[in-house]
């Protein structure tokens, strides 16, 4: 069939009545009447030389070539659709997508967010938050911001912020802590990382318990239940500022330890475009201020 002369209204057509299984429906939905639907869908039947649907009493149902038909045709207006998306208030939109460790996402990024749209706004950033475990390959991110010692396979790593762990509780619960040894008899609440704890009671130079408390893959909803007063988190106190100022959680000891810190990471394979260039000279001015603050 010749490119140029494709049926588009045909197809668009055939499209709709096939998720409506009704031409009165698709015809609704495309603004036009029941009769022009039913007209451009024949007209691609005798094109392909092949039935579509099958005409029924109440409605329509798909023959085996309509059905091999649907997902090619939803596919190919999906596609037009998101690229006609970039276009808008006189320039090209470019998409940038970013996985970001949950805790750094709302004690860092989110505050921020406005000003990097306000100063990029051909950039259409799309953010997809995660427990620190991304597959920057399979899920087709362009960044990920994470946290560990940035050794990941494949990965090319930018440190952003060093982020010393330290207890967090309840101002009730800190209350009855005067030493590091007073929190054995507390319920300590552990991340997905096992060691932890033992580090920080190492840095406090006491020994430590045997870690019985429930285990969170989220340091934000591990600071959550602390301040429900479900037991003394273990959390970087630079995320969670907010809280701490708030009164809602207290750190009830100075001593802190640095189990990691905060990566800007892409695939090695990745070559940089113009829009991740610019998040990222863009988001490592703001951590230079951050940090200097």
């Amino acid at each position: 069939m010749d490119r140029a002369q494709l049926p588009l209204n045909a197809l668009r057509a055939f499209e709709a009545a096939a998720r409506h299984l009704n031409f009165t429906r698709a015809a609704i939905e495309l603004c036009v009447s029941q009769g022009a639907v039913s007209h451009q869908v024949a007209q691609l039947e005798r094109r392909l030389d092949t039935r579509l649907f099958h005409r029924l009493p109440r409605g329509l149902a798909l023959t085996d070539e309509g059905r091999t038909l649907v997902p090619v045709l939803a596919e190919m207006f999906d596609r037009v659709a998101a690229a006609l998306d970039q276009y808008g208030e006189g320039h090209v939109r470019e998409p940038l997508k970013i996985g970001v460790v949950g805790t750094f996402a709302s004690g860092w990024l989110l505050p921020r967010l406005d000003a990097f749209a306000r100063a990029h706004p051909s950039i259409d950033l799309r953010i997809s938050t995660n427990n620190n475990r991304v597959d920057l390959a399979a899920e087709a991110l362009d960044f990920a911001i994470r946290f560990g010692d940035g050794a990941w396979h494949g990965t090319h790593s930018e440190p952003l912020l060093a982020a010393p762990m330290a207890p967090a509780c309840t101002p009730a619960i800190a209350a009855q802590l005067t030493a590091p040894l007073d929190l054995v008899h507390q319920r300590l609440l552990r991340s997905y990382r096992p060691d932890e704890w033992s580090r920080w009671f190492d840095a406090a130079g006491v020994p430590g318990p045997i870690l019985r408390g429930p285990v969170f893959d989220s340091s934000a909803l591990m600071a959550s239940a602390a301040a429900a007063g479900l037991g003394v988190a273990l959390l970087p106190p630079v995320m969670f500022a907010r809280e701490l100022a708030a009164g809602l959680l207290v750190q009830p000891f100075s001593v802190e330890v640095d189990v990691g810190r905060y990566w800007l990471t892409r695939l090695i394979s990745r070559p940089e475009f113009n829009a991740m260039r610019r998040f990222r000279e863009w988001l490592m001015e703001e951590m230079a201020g951050f940090n200097a603050a």
